[in-house]
């Protein structure tokens, strides 16, 4: 991202600035009006986990997921980067043993669970993660699923080129309106192919999500379903003291919201057609997660249990290891001003 993207968060320690976050936001309608650009929204971004409910949208259209009886869960799972929980574990054993698989045929690779007490249970039991504990497990369990139904080879299914990843791509490319072969194409971190797209175009596509009037009945079911699986199931979408699941269940039907690595977020207001995808400049996910908390303290006009949530982001109280407050992560006047025009 350029230099030129204005200082959107402030981190303080005592009575000085000792970080600051750059940043790009856009703000959209299903036109694709900008509600709100910050920053350079044109420039193409790798937008890496935010966009698994567009990646997961031939898993729905094409009946694999009626055809497993794939529920809320799994759905929200499909979409999910989740903790590594045993919830989520237990949902992607059962997607893959709904389509005859087990964690052997995951290509996204293996790590370990994200929070320490799930990491202390595995080293007392001196068990060794499998793939399924990859926060992707549900993704790729869900496009082993569509190979199934569609009766095609699994082997490379995260590859370039594979069907399964050209049916991603093809719908990845028409809710964005990106010409994906003429765009920069890198390996995600499970695997998969990962386009860079305008953060512009990526805020139009989940204003779309927040209102498919204009996107046919196919299409526009299979992203009501899967946008409703995950506000309905935000802990599979992420899990514990997670944003993406506490924002989700603070504001439950009113907010979706997917972080994606390297600073990224996408989310959206059902109901009221506005896309969101911001791009935290050097990558810093508590920048991203503050600058998204503020632009939707802003169009909720949330108060109450929620508006809390939000501020718990962005305005934060930093504290030590003795719990003693040190500093703040905040949004700076130039943020605020910006943000003045979408309230």
């Amino acid at each position: 991202m350029p230099t030129s993207d204005p200082v959107l968060i402030e981190v303080t320690r005592g009575d000085l600035v000792e970080s600051r976050h750059r940043g790009a936001v856009a703000v959209s309608t299903p036109s694709g009006e900008l509600l709100l650009g910050i920053g350079d929204s044109s420039s193409p971004i790798y937008p890496r986990s935010a966009i698994k409910l567009l990646q997961a949208l031939p898993l729905v259209e094409s009946g694999a997921a009626d055809s497993f009886r794939f529920g809320n869960r799994e759905l929200a799972l499909a979409c999910a980067s989740h903790n590594g929980e045993e919830e989520h574990l237990v949902t992607a054993r059962q997607m893959l043993a709904a389509a005859g698989l087990n964690e052997t045929a995951l290509e996204c690779g293996t790590h370990w669970p994200k929070l320490n007490a799930d990491i202390e249970r595995l080293g007392a039991a001196g068990v060794q993660p499998d793939a399924v504990f990859n926060n992707c497990s549900g993704k790729h369990a869900g496009m082993l699923a569509l190979a199934i139904h569609l009766g095609i080879d699994l082997d490379g299914y995260s590859h370039r080129g594979h069907e399964v990843q050209n049916a991603v791509a093809r719908a990845i490319s028409e809710m964005t309106g990106t010409d994906l072969d003429k765009a920069h194409c890198g390996t995600d971190g499970c695997s998969i192919p990962t386009y860079a797209i305008p953060l512009a175009a990526l805020a139009h596509a989940f204003a779309k999500v927040a209102d498919t009037a204009g996107l046919g009945k196919t299409r526009g079911a299979a992203v009501q379903q899967l946008a409703d699986a995950c506000m309905t199931e935000p802990h599979m979408v992420a899990g514990t003291g997670r944003f993406c699941t506490k924002i989700m269940e603070a504001f439950p039907g009113r907010v979706f919201a997917k972080t994606g690595a390297e600073g990224v977020f996408c989310a959206c207001l059902p109901g009221r057609g506005i896309g969101i995808a911001v791009k935290c400049s050097d990558g810093a996910t508590r920048a991203a997660e503050a600058m998204t908390a503020a632009i939707l303290a802003v169009l909720l006009g949330a108060e109450g249990d929620g508006r809390g949530v939000l501020v718990s982001y962005a305005g934060a109280k930093l504290l030590n290891w003795n719990n003693i407050p040190v500093g703040d992560i905040r949004t700076t006047a130039e943020f605020e001003s910006a943000l003045a025009g979408l309230a």
